[in-house]
């Protein structure tokens, strides 16, 4: 009776002090502004967008993007191009939202601790409470400044393209958005932003994606944004944050006429990128101005980018040690089968193969005798351990290329083993994704198929396209332009 008697006066305290249990939710300010506020026309719209980007590349690992947050009639595009390139398998615990202020100065960060959902024509997204929360305690360069969110648009217009993404292309997200952390940065300050990017770091995990939201130039002509914004692009991919720091203070100063900045974004930008640290890939992914969606209105224009920041797998690396085995291996295979012994019965000495000589790759062998190529298998297959491989294509090597006669015993000594250990292969849709030197493709249609390894490039003065053409002429049989509407795949080589 007493405890039922505390427990009604507790209720009508927090009922006088206007306390209760309903979510915070922070409206959809900009609909009908920056995007339509009508759900079936904002799903049409994202979705068509989503849609011309379709069979882009996707990336296994993106750590972060950045997308532009413009009207979706002028940006949209751009947009879907840096949305379309996370990998449909992908999971996130949370997405973390950096945009610039556009109406408040913090001379630091604000992150949104009062809101549990954002709200969008689309329904209502979830946001990680506790990592906000986190985040404040972890460094005073954090609060929350309730107007840096009220009308703030950078964030907002992200969520449509969010919530029809995981709608529509994740196959593991059916129906929400992964919980996001909104945060709006605005100081010039260099070491608040390096505080926030050290905070911010640790959760700079494949776990999470960050979102960088920016446009780029503001209100130069077309031409003067398109010079801009190339030189402000080139100095993102290069990961370093001194070289985009330089880029934006010299656009300052080349006197282009109504240029207001480079990147609104430019800060985020900054914490972005002190953030890396040499381990991360940079693909620019696509470049527009409004002058190329409205051309009545190209003596004023602004200039959004797309860029997809790829973490770097930790890689397969192979030790001196396992060079030297991977090489004995091979050559005693060829000396078993001149002995008219079976793979099954070399001397692999398994209790001294560690887990890389183990592990499932795939692997080319060549002989060469003088200088002079002797014989040439590969397998590309993922099936079978490297060790097996390595003798398997030795042996096939010395005695079954259609191309030489069997090697004999009497040129074992003038024999030179080399070894190419491949990366896994990953499909491109186009040869931009391919780098002379450092890639090998490899050229699939129906029953026909070639390939060239990366070094293949030393030895020939060919062009990209040169390399790609020979391969699909040579190796494959489908002609110099064959290529073209055939598979490709590139793949790198431990060569040694």
């Amino acid at each position: 009776m007493i405890l039922s008697i505390v427990l009604l006066l507790l209720m009508m305290v927090n009922s006088c002090n206007g306390q209760t249990n309903n979510p915070v939710v922070r409206p959809a300010t900009q609909a009908n502004r920056f995007y339509t506020g009508d759900p079936k026309e904002l799903s049409a719209e994202v979705d068509s967008f989503l849609e011309l980007h379709r069979g882009r590349t996707m990336y296994e690992h993106v750590a972060a993007l950045i997308v532009p947050h413009a009207g979706y009639y002028f940006s949209g595009n751009v947009a879907a191009s840096a949305y379309m390139t996370l990998n449909t398998g992908k999971t996130y615990q949370r997405i973390f939202l950096l945009g610039p202020s556009h109406h408040e100065w913090l001379d630091g960060a604000s992150v949104n601790t009062e809101a549990d959902y954002y709200a969008t024509p689309l329904g209502n997204v979830k946001v990680d409470h506790e990592t906000c929360i986190e985040l404040t305690k972890k460094d005073s360069v954090f609060s929350y400044r309730p107007k840096a969110h009220d009308r703030e648009h950078c964030l907002e217009v992200q969520l449509p393209f969010l919530q029809r993404y995981f709608t529509l292309h994740s196959k593991l997200y059916t129906k929400e958005v992964p919980p996001i952390v909104p945060i709006i940065i605005s100081t010039n300050d260099f070491q608040k932003l390096r505080r926030m990017a050290e905070v911010l770091k640790t959760y700079f995990t494949d776990e999470n994606l960050f979102i960088i939201s920016s446009d780029f130039s503001h209100y130069p002509s077309y031409d003067d944004a398109c010079e801009v914004d190339a030189k402000t692009g080139k100095a993102i991919e290069t990961g370093d944050v001194e070289q985009f720091i330089a880029a934006i203070e010299e656009n300052a100063r080349s006197g282009k006429l109504n240029l207001a900045t480079s990147a609104c974004g430019e800060f985020p930008i900054i914490t972005l990128m002190l953030m890396l640290d040499g381990q991360y890939d940079i693909k620019h992914l696509m470049y527009q101005n409004s002058g190329d969606i409205d051309n009545y209105n190209s003596s004023r224009v602004v200039g959004y980018h797309s860029f997809a920041f790829l973490r770097k797998e930790a890689g397969f690396t192979l030790s001196d040690e396992d060079k030297r085995q991977l090489k004995e291996i091979a050559l005693n295979s060829i000396k078993d089968s001149l002995d008219g012994k079976g793979i099954a019965a070399a001397n692999f000495q398994l209790l001294t193969l560690n887990a890389q000589l183990r592990s499932k790759c795939g692997a080319f062998v060549s002989l060469h005798k003088h200088g002079r190529l002797r014989g040439c298998i590969g397998h590309f297959g993922e099936d079978v351990p490297l060790y097996e491989i390595v003798a398997e294509m030795a042996r096939a090597a010395a005695f079954e290329d259609p191309r030489f006669m069997p090697v004999s015993r009497e040129e074992l000594e003038d024999l030179d083993i080399e070894i190419s250990v491949l990366t896994p292969m990953r499909r491109i849709q186009s040869l931009d994704e391919f780098e002379l030197h450092r890639h090998g493709i490899y050229i699939r249609k129906g029953y026909r198929s070639g390939t060239f390894l990366p070094q293949v490039a030393d030895e020939v003065n060919w062009t990209k396209e040169e390399f790609v053409g020979h391969c699909s002429q040579d190796k494959a049989g489908l002609g110099w332009d064959g290529w073209r509407d055939a598979e490709l795949y590139v793949y790198e080589a431990i060569v040694f």
